[in-house]
């Protein structure tokens, strides 16, 4: 018997992909800057820059859309999504939004009361980050030690470091941090999940201190079904109590629902019981979202979601999931190429500072990486290194982050097995040869987000 979860379902529909020539990659490559997230798609063999609403969505999905409603304000669907998520989450108050970044540009401003405030995470991701500093708050990390120690196994990679949270609220005043938002799993990190245990642990600090708690959650259901595997006394239990326990320990849920909800668009504001600040994020919604009911989504798109979240929170779905994960992690490390382990719930993430410490970070070897694999294999990775971290928002030096990571994302239910080894060949090759590769200098850099848009030429 194979030890990796053979897929629960069959596949029915299929999209023809092309391998163009390599050298027509390599120009491609050039012509967008160096950038691969500036790449047309047609260009892309196997596209793995994102899991963010690109995996394959369901028979049960496609068949809900054909009853979407599409009425402006009142949707039935709004309220079949609105008691799906009360279920999961036990919250009270629920708001669409149109995917994960809508629903934090209606709430982080509310958090951050005035100019100055921190908020705390284990690592924020990009958008978070971004919408934190535009509210005119200071984003801190505060990851666990183990987190960045790659080759020795820790279960829980994406926890907060306890002692350090408390240092931090010490040291700035509780009454300047606007919220503690825990990242699950932690993006950042690997991908790594997050206990029960250090979330209740952080629960209570942040009671102690009166600041609210965020769950960022846009991978809730992967970092349950860790939790049933690695934590202590919840291997009998079901991902959905696991789900609804981690819940309990929060005030606020944010969901960019293009990964566990299963969809490919679509986000989630979910409010415990603070009415105040449910009304207050109605406010908002409707003047940057769209009206209460929809949230800058169409009924359709409401009915796909309301099935998905259902379906992520099979369990032999999520087993398969975090093996083809693990399996490609598996193939890199055998190879002896650098990687966080063990891998985390949605991609494997390469340690290219190691691939090409010849690279200086602000000349971004794991964007060199990435660059090379597309060229190699027609492969689009994406950098979540020193290039994703961005500038200090006060002095504008570029940041050094604390690993060069090329991220490999697996898109939910689209690859085979098969599409995994041709990737992990090809990376491997590209790995062999990465002490000669080149770092990169910008040609256009963006204020915000850099990395979305900006331009590059190789560095001399």
């Amino acid at each position: 018997m194979s030890k990796y979860q053979i897929p629960p379902f069959k596949i029915k529909m299929v999209e023809p992909i092309k391998l163009i020539t390599k050298q027509q990659r390599a120009n491609r490559l050039k012509e967008a800057g160096y950038n691969p997230f500036k790449l047309k798609s047609e260009d892309v063999f196997i596209d793995l820059l994102t899991d963010s609403g690109t995996g394959a969505m369901s028979h049960f999905q496609w068949s809900a859309m054909m009853q979407g409603d599409e009425a402006y304000a009142g949707s039935r669907s709004f309220f079949r999504l609105e008691k799906v998520v009360k279920n999961i989450t036990g919250y009270k108050y629920i708001l669409p939004a149109h995917q994960g970044r809508g629903a934090e540009q209606i709430i982080i401003p509310e958090l951050i009361k005035r100019e100055g405030m921190y908020v705390i995470s284990n690592i924020h991701f990009d958008t978070t980050r971004a919408h934190v500093e535009i509210a005119g708050g200071r984003a801190i990390d505060c990851a666990t030690k183990e987190c960045f120690d790659l080759d020795n196994y820790y279960p829980f990679k994406g926890n907060f470091d306890l002692d350090k949270l408390e240092e931090i609220i010490e040291e700035k005043k509780k009454e300047n941090v606007a919220a503690i938002i825990m990242t699950i799993t932690n993006n950042s990190a690997g991908g790594q999940p997050v206990s029960l245990e250090n979330m209740r642990a952080v629960n209570r600090i942040a009671r102690k201190n009166d600041i609210p708690i965020v769950i960022d959650g846009a991978r809730y259901a992967e970092n349950s079904f860790f939790i049933k595997q690695r934590e202590k006394g919840y291997d009998s239990k079901s991902i959905r109590a696991i789900a609804l326990e981690t819940f309990a320990l929060a005030d606020i849920f944010l969901m960019s629902a293009k990964k566990d909800g299963l969809v490919n668009i679509g986000g989630l504001i979910a409010i415990k019981d603070d009415e105040e600040l449910f009304k207050k994020a109605q406010i908002r919604i409707i003047p940057m979202e769209g009206f209460p009911t929809y949230g800058g989504l169409a009924g359709r798109d409401m009915e796909a979601l309301a099935v998905g979240l259902e379906e992520a929170l099979d369990e032999n779905y999520l087993k398969y999931r975090i093996d083809e994960v693990r399996y490609l992690g598996d193939l890199l490390k055998e190879a002896g190429v650098p990687i966080q382990y063990p891998t985390g719930g949605h991609a494997v993430f390469v340690d290219c500072g190691r691939i090409a410490p010849q690279i200086p970070y602000d000349q971004f070897p794991a964007q060199a990486v990435c660059n090379d694999l597309y060229v190699e294999g027609g492969i689009r990775g994406v950098e979540i290194g020193s290039l994703l971290l961005g500038r200090d928002p006060d002095t504008k030096e570029n940041l050094q982050a604390d690993k060069e990571f090329l991220r490999l994302t697996i898109p939910r239910r689209t690859y085979t097995f098969e599409h995994l080894n041709y990737v992990a060949n090809c990376l491997i090759k590209v790995y062999k040869r990465g002490k000669k590769l080149k770092g990169l200098k910008f040609t256009y850099e963006s204020p915000i987000l850099r990395h979305f848009t900006a331009r590059f030429e190789p560095a001399e």
